[in-house]
């Protein structure tokens, strides 16, 4: 089995791409055990829970378009519904990168 392992970063900025991109669970084997316990803040809490609330909503796709992501999601032995969340996830988050990117120059 080839594992994969997690790559030195230049800066944060490289790190949230490789990580909005890429699941923990690959990487898993080489994390470390530990005991230490932290406590977030009231405001990360809160946005994190925000962010575990999922709602049903409708969207409508060409045949093509499902059946490709099948195609894709068979590859990689997920769900389709669960690879295309993974693709929409992808893309605001790229779009929310390139709209800060553009704030700061």
């Amino acid at each position: 089995m080839n594992r994969k392992h997690i790559p030195i970063f230049k800066n944060e900025d490289e790190e949230a791409e490789f990580w909005a991109t890429h699941s923990m669970t690959d990487y898993l084997h080489e994390l470390k055990e530990t005991d230490d316990v932290f406590v977030l803040s009231p405001a990360l809490s809160k946005k994190i829970r925000e962010r575990a609330k999922r709602r049903m909503i409708s969207l409508r796709l060409a045949e093509w378009e499902i059946q490709k992501s099948k195609d894709a999601a068979k590859a990689r032995g997920i769900p389709y519904q669960a690879l295309l969340r993974e693709w929409i996830d992808a893309g605001i988050r790229a779009a929310h990168f390139d709209k800060r990117r553009r704030k700061a120059a």
